[in-house]
């Protein structure tokens, strides 16, 4: 049997392939929705001018099609001239490695940009084809990285199974842990209040009724969702931005996009001092996920971040029966909250082999240090402790 052949090229800008054709494979019927893997997400940052070469994030998205131009696979690709914006850090493997001399940069980074949440980065409809298709995009991706003398090949937040498969291809694995919270067919919040252990009860019930004391809040989705929001967010985006560490590279434009296209996919929340919003957290919604994204304010008060971006999650997935809330990346303040640890992967092809082995020697280390870590705080979370 003749079996069908693939061709694989480069685009530089998610607006050379037509919305529908990207969604296609970024998010097949039968597969959980993940909204940064949509075309409008991703697009919406590169129109922007949030991920572009100037900001260090050039696209070479690779796309696989068929005799009849079809489109049947692709891969978010960026070449990076640094490592921010991406959440697995390996700032000291570009050291060590310009330290002896050599170019860590430019790399090669699949990953959704600015965006710490697991999800598919070999976009595909599942089918009898699928394997043939997994490694038509592994191979094209390496193809790219050899062939333009880029140091490596980074696959940031993949699945467990698509860890093991990249393990099998020789790539390196790297683990680490997030905290996220699940859904155990709670009715309200005081069904999971109920879950936990009595001090931390009573800990939680304190810590919102300080933080709601004298304020309100909406929870804004869709149409209801209007520039004068975005203009109040994007404030206090830029105040959490202006006080930490890194470069907040989304602008206003980003936020106005994302609104004008997928609203409805957007849970904004938003407190309010009266009629005067303090402090928001943007949401992302999937199939049956709820993403925290990006938080701000401009009145600090206590208890205010965990309330606006924690416990307010929380009610609207109960509310709309989601399973789980993801909060972003790292804050192991989150586990008294009842966020418990989950293991992140990532998956990495290093062209030098003394560097490849010495991170494959300090990987290995790594992963039983985040393995013990994680089953240390699995035994400390807020819960009630079966008998």
């Amino acid at each position: 049997m003749d079996e069908t052949v693939f061709k694989a090229r480069i685009i530089t800008a998610l607006s050379d392939v037509s919305p529908d054709a990207w969604n296609k494979v970024a998010n097949p019927p039968g597969l959980p929705y993940d909204p940064f893997l949509s075309w409008e997400f991703l697009e919406a940052l590169e129109s922007s001018g949030a991920a572009r070469p100037e900001t260090g994030w050039s696209p070479c998205h690779i796309l696989v099609e068929g005799p009849g131009n079809e489109l049947l696979a692709a891969m978010p690709l960026y070449a990076k001239t640094h490592s921010q914006g991406e959440f697995v850090f390996d700032h000291s493997w570009a050291d060590a490695y310009e330290r002896a001399g050599g170019n860590y940069f430019p790399k090669l980074l699949s990953a959704v940009p600015f965006t710490p949440v697991t999800g598919r980065r070999f976009l595909l409809t599942p089918g009898p084809d699928q394997d043939r298709l997994r490694n038509a995009l592994l191979s094209a991706a390496l193809q790219v990285a050899v062939q333009n003398d880029f140091s490596s090949l980074h696959i940031n937040f993949i699945e467990p199974d698509f860890a093991a498969l990249m393990d099998e291809t020789g790539l390196l694995i790297r683990t680490d842990q997030q905290f996220h919270w699940s859904n155990d067919s709670y009715q309200n919040f005081d069904d999971f209040l109920a879950a936990l252990s009595s001090a931390k009860r009573k800990n939680l019930r304190k810590e919102r009724a300080k933080a709601q004391a004298g304020l309100s809040f909406k929870h804004l989705t869709g149409d209801a969702i209007k520039e004068h929001h975005w203009d109040a967010f994007f404030e206090f985006y830029m105040d959490t931005g202006s006080r930490k560490w890194g470069y907040p590279y989304l602008n206003r434009d980003t936020f106005s996009l994302l609104g004008e296209r997928m609203a409805d996919k957007i849970l904004l929340i938003l407190a309010y001092d009266d009629d005067v919003p303090i402090a928001g957290a943007l949401n992302l919604i999937g199939s049956d996920t709820l993403y925290g994204r990006y938080w701000g304010c401009t009145d600090p008060r206590p208890f205010l971040h965990f309330e606006t971006c924690y416990y307010q999650a929380i009610d609207y997935a109960i509310a709309h029966g989601l399973s789980t809330v993801e909060a972003g990346a790292q804050g192991g303040h989150k586990l008294a909250r009842g966020y418990v640890p989950v293991t992140t992967y990532s998956a990495h092809w290093i062209a030098h082999k003394g560097l490849r082995d010495a991170i494959d020697h300090y990987l290995e280390r790594e992963r039983q240090a985040v393995e013990h870590e994680s089953s240390y705080l699995q035994k400390r979370t807020p819960f009630k402790k079966s008998e």
